[in-house]
């Protein structure tokens, strides 16, 4: 045990990140653990644990801010969770190299996102039926994308509720931490009856991811995010050139 201990402040560094840009804390945790040996499905199974645990402390202190869109959330929630499932039973197929390669990519969107942000506010609320339907369709996608690699579907889910329906980014990343909750718990369930995670890793994970949550969800009140924005920007496209390096690296095996 006392060689994963680690785990508990990467678990804090992911869930204070994560909940205050509202992504979730796997962009952090999945490259640390796949950097560190671990097998693609391991690192996203357990990432979804602590992801799970960075939701429920978000959204607790969210609630109390009352930055929550709770009818639009469980609308999104339940629509990805089908999502969740498919790609817990994807995540058996892919090799660790295609993993690395697709999650780079994942990271780039994410980078591009964060840095593009406060460009994302709309300025006109719109949730009619065909920015609906796209939600459907998105919130799908994005449930799949939150359990193959074992994080928040914020990528997904924060610019549509911006760009496409018009809410503030206050309202916006909470109501995905919200989302979030409801994804990563399904995504908890279904790659455990796959037998995808270690549970005592996962565990460490979660206790810093909570209070990793508690205190983003505080500073996201408070603090600048302009820096904080260019340091994670940074920090992601470095990680996902490195990503790319050690997926187009790989050795090719021989049947």
């Amino acid at each position: 045990m006392f060689e994963y201990l680690w785990l508990v402040p990467l678990g804090f560094a992911a869930g204070v990140l994560g909940s205050m840009i509202g992504l979730g804390g796997g962009f952090v945790i999945v490259p640390a653990l796949t950097f560190a040996g671990f097998q693609p499905t391991l690192a996203a199974s357990d990432s979804l644990f602590a992801a799970f645990c960075n939701a429920v402390a978000s959204t607790v202190s969210y609630a109390r801010q009352k930055r929550i869109m709770y009818s639009l959330g469980i609308k999104l929630a339940l629509i990805s969770i089908p999502g969740t499932v498919l790609g817990a039973y994807i995540s058996d197929y892919i090799s660790a190299p295609t993993f690395k390669i697709l999650f780079g990519l994942v990271l780039v969107a994410s980078s591009f996102y964060i840095y593009s942000r406060r460009k994302m506010e709309s300025k006109e609320k719109n949730l009619s039926k065909q920015i609906m339907i796209l939600a459907v369709g998105s919130s799908f996608f994005a449930g799949i994308i939150s359990s193959l690699f074992g994080i928040g579907g914020g990528t997904v889910f924060v610019p549509l509720m911006v760009v496409a329906m018009g809410l503030s980014m206050k309202i916006a990343a909470p109501t995905s931490q919200f989302i979030l909750m409801f994804a990563a718990a399904s995504g908890m369930i279904a790659h455990s009856l796959l037998g995808h995670p270690d549970y005592m890793q996962a565990g460490l994970l979660s206790i810093g991811a909570f209070a990793g949550g508690i205190v983003g969800s505080r500073l996201s009140l408070r603090m600048g995010e302009r820096k904080l924005r260019i340091f994670v920007t940074v920090v992601l496209a470095v990680t996902s050139v490195k990503l790319f390096l050690d997926g187009f690296n790989a050795p090719v095996k021989v049947p």
